[in-house]
C-alpha cells in the first residue's frame, strides 16, 4: 500500500528548513505522498527513510526497459486502469512470431514480411517492435540458428523457451541486445531466474492459471528477481483477457506489487494461423491490458488498423494530436503544382490529405503551425490568421520552394482571403470548399 501523507511525515527529518520550497515539512510530505514532487527535494532524509520512501512512493507498476539503442523499450508503469482516469504511460508493443520449427525459407518470409511494417503517422515511427521466437523443443542448435537470424532483424527479442539449456544457449548469441527470456513457469522458476539474471535479461514468467503465476512471481520476487514480465496466456480468449484483467486490476486497484508488471498476450498461441482473429484480438488487447502482443506475421494492412488505435488510445488526451508543419506533395506534387493551405490538427491533416490522394490531382499540402486546433477554432483563437500564415510562408521559404503562386484556403475561412492577399503579394488565393469531403470534385474541376 502507498503510505500516506502523515506516514511520510514520521520518517521525515522535521527540519523545516524550506530548502524544498513548501511551508512546513508536513506540506512537503503531503505533496510527497500525492507524487507531486520527489522526495529528494529535500537533503536531510536519514538512508533508511529513502530506503522505505522509494518503494512505497514509487508507482504501483514497475517499468521494465527491454533492448537496446534505437530497439530500446519500457514497458509497464502504468498509474490508472482507464485512459480517462489520467493518461497511459506506455503504448504496448506488437510482436511477430518465428519459430524454431519453421523452414529457413519461411522464417526470411516472415521478417522481411514484419519489416515492410514501418511508416510515420503524426510524428511517430509505427513498427513491429519485437520478434519473438519460439523454441519447437527440436534441438538447441536449432533454435540458437534461428535465434542469430532474430537478432540479425535488428528489432527487440523475445526467447520464448522453457528449457533452461535451449535458453542459456540462445542468451549466448542475443543478450547484448537485452531480450526477454520468456518461459518461467512453477517448476523452473528458480533455474531460470538463474539463466536471466546472470544475462542481465528481464524474465517472463507464465503459468497455468492466475493463482500459479501470482504464486511463482512471488517466490521469483522472495529470492530477488523484479525484473519481470507476466504471460497472461491461457488456454482460450476468454481467458487470457479474463487473466490480463485479473493481473491489472489486482496491481492498481488493490494496489498488490506482486502484480506490477508488464503482460505478454501471445494470440498465435490463442488463435494459430488466424491472422484475422488475431488482429480482432489484438484490437481487444490493446485495450485491455496487452503490454506486448504477440501475433503470426501481421501484414500492412492489419497493422495500419492496430497502430492508429494504439496511437489514439496511448495519446495524452491532454495534449492535441499535431502533424508536422511543412511541404507535403502529393500524388507527385512538384515545385509548379498548386498549393492547399490548412492547419496541423491531426484530424485535419487526414481529412484533407486524404480526399486529396482520392483525386489523384498533384497538390502542395502545405501544414502551418495552430497548436494543433481545428480550422475554425485557430482562427477564432488568432492562431491562424493572415500573419500567422506570413510568418510560416516565410519560416518555411514557401516562395522558393514553390514556384505556383495559386494558394487553396479552406472555405470557412473565406473571410481571410483579402487579408492573405495584402500580406502574399502575388499570390492567387482561391477559397476552397466548405467540407474536406468536397475537395475531391473541387481540385479535379480546377487543375
Amino acid at each position: 500500500m502507498a503510505l500516506t501523507g502523515i506516514q511520510i511525515f514520521k520518517l521525515s527529518p522535521k527540519k523545516n528548513c524550506k530548502e524544498c520550497g513548501s511551508p512546513t515539512c508536513m506540506a512537503f510530505c503531503m505533496k510527497v505522498a500525492q507524487g507531486a514532487v520527489p522526495m529528494d527535494k529535500c537533503p536531510y532524509w536519514s538512508e533508511e527513510a529513502k530506503a522505505t520512501l522509494s518503494e512505497s512512493t514509487a508507482p504501483l507498476m514497475k517499468t521494465i526497459e527491454v533492448g537496446t539503442g534505437s530497439n530500446a523499450h519500457k514497458l509497464g508503469g502504468e498509474t490508472v486502469l482507464f485512459r480517462h482516469e489520467k493518461t497511459l504511460v506506455n503504448r504496448n508493443l506488437y510482436a511477430a512470431t518465428i519459430c524454431s520449427c519453421m523452414d529457413e525459407a519461411d522464417i526470411d518470409a516472415a521478417i522481411a514480411s514484419m519489416k515492410k511494417i514501418d511508416y510515420e503517422r503524426i510524428g511517430e515511427r509505427e513498427y513491429v517492435e519485437f520478434l519473438f521466437v519460439n523454441y519447437a523443443g527440436n534441438g538447441a542448435d536449432k533454435y540458437v540458428a534461428v535465434v542469430k537470424k532474430a537478432a540479425e532483424a535488428d528489432r527487440a527479442i523475445i526467447l520464448n523457451c522453457s528449457d533452461a539449456e535451449a535458453a542459456k544457449a540462445a542468451l549466448e548469441v542475443c543478450k547484448a541486445g537485452k531480450p526477454i527470456l520468456n518461459g518461467a513457469n512453477k517448476d523452473n522458476a528458480a533455474e531460470m531466474s538463474a539463466i536471466a539474471t546472470a544475462a542481465g535479461v528481464t524474465l517472463g514468467v507464465g503459468g497455468a492459471s492466475i493463482e500459479e503465476i501470482y504464486d511463482t512471481v512471488k517466490a521469483l520476487e522472495a529470492a530477488g528477481n523484479k525484473n519481470l514480465v507476466i504471460d497472461v496466456t491461457g488456454a482460450d480468449a476468454k481467458e487470457t483477457l479474463k487473466n490480463a484483467v485479473l493481473v491489472r486490476r489486482t496491481n492498481l486497484k488493490d494496489q498488490d506489487r506482486s502484480m506490477g508488471y508488464p503482460s505478454i498476450v501471445n494470440l498465435e498461441k490463442v488463435a494459430p494461423g488466424d491472422l484475422h482473429m488475431q488482429t480482432a484480438l489484438a484490437a481487444m488487447f490493446t485495450l485491455r491490458y496487452g503490454s506486448i502482443i504477440v501475433m503470426g506475421a501481421p501484414t500492412y494492412a492489419e497493422a495500419l488498423a492496430l497502430y492508429g488505435l494504439r496511437q489514439n488510445i496511448y495519446t495524452d488526451p491532454q495534449k492535441p494530436m499535431k502533424v508536422e508543419p511543412g511541404i507535403y506533395a502529393l500524388n507527385g506534387a512538384d515545385e509548379n503544382s498548386v498549393c492547399s493551405l490548412t492547419v496541423d490538427f491531426a484530424l485535419t491533416y487526414f481529412l484533407v490529405s486524404g480526399e486529396y490522394e482520392r483525386s489523384k490531382a498533384p497538390v502542395n499540402l502545405l501544414i502551418t503551425d495552430a497548436s494543433g486546433m481545428s480550422v475554425l477554432t485557430a482562427w477564432a483563437a488568432g492562431k491562424f490568421s493572415a500573419g500567422t500564415i506570413k510568418k510560416f510562408f516565410d519560416e518555411y521559404d514557401i516562395e522558393n520552394k514553390v514556384k505556383s503562386r495559386t494558394l487553396i484556403i479552406p472555405g470557412k475561412v473565406a473571410v481571410m482571403k483579402g487579408e492573405i492577399e495584402a500580406k502574399l503579394p502575388g499570390w492567387n488565393v482561391v477559397v476552397g470548399p466548405m467540407e474536406a469531403v468536397q475537395l475531391v470534385k473541387f481540385i479535379k474541376d480546377y487543375v
